[in-house]
C-alpha cells in the first residue's frame, strides 16, 4: 500500500486518534507500513511555541519513544531570526544564538540536541545554493538513517 492509497482509504481527524474501528486499519502492518521516524519541524524565527503545541509534540514524542520510534527535530527559517547566519550559512554551528533556540527546543522537547538539525528554508534565491542544500540535505540523510536503524533492528 503506498502512502497514497493509505490516505484515500483513512479520513485523517486531528481531534480524534486513529482506532480499530476505523475502516483501513491495519492490525498488522508490515515493517514498510510502519512509522520508521518522528520528525518535529519547528520554526526557528518564532519566538515562543504556543503550549498546546508543545504538548502535542511532546505527547506524540513520548508516545514515539515508548514504541521506539526514533525522533528528530529541524529548525526551519533560523535564517530570519539570526543576521550572523543570514549573512553566511557557514556560521550556523558557531552563532550563539542558534546553540541557544537549539537548546531550548532540546529541552523543551525532550529531544537530544544532537537530533536537532538546522536547514534554511529556500525562499528569495532563484538558483541552487552549496550552503543551503547541504543543511537539507544532512537532515534528510539523518532521517534516512534513523529510520534505516529502525527497520533493521524489527527484522
Amino acid at each position: 500500500m503506498t502512502a497514497y492509497d493509505f490516505c484515500n482509504i483513512l479520513q485523517f481527524n486531528p481531534a480524534s486518534p486513529l482506532s480499530t474501528s476505523d475502516s483501513g486499519y491495519n492490525p498488522s502492518p508490515s515493517p514498510e507500513d510502519r512509522v520508521h521516524v518522528v520528525v518535529c519541524l519547528y520554526s526557528g524565527n518564532t519566538t515562543e511555541i504556543n503550549s498546546s503545541v508543545l504538548q502535542k509534540m511532546k505527547a506524540i514524542r513520548e508516545t514515539a519513544s515508548d514504541l521506539g520510534i526514533p525522533q528528530l527535530a529541524v529548525l526551519t527559517k533560523f535564517d530570519e531570526a539570526c543576521p550572523e547566519t543570514e549573512k553566511d550559512l557557514k556560521n550556523t554551528y558557531k552563532s550563539k544564538l542558534m546553540k541557544r533556540k537549539m537548546g531550548d527546543l532540546s529541552s523543551k522537547l525532550g529531544i537530544p540536541l544532537n537530533f536537532i538539525l538546522p536547514v534554511k528554508n529556500y525562499s528569495e534565491e532563484t538558483q541552487l545554493n552549496d550552503d543551503i542544500d547541504t543543511l537539507i540535505l544532512s537532515a534528510l540523510r539523518m532521517m534516512i538513517d534513523l529510520g534505516e536503524d529502525f527497520i533493521d533492528s524489527k527484522l
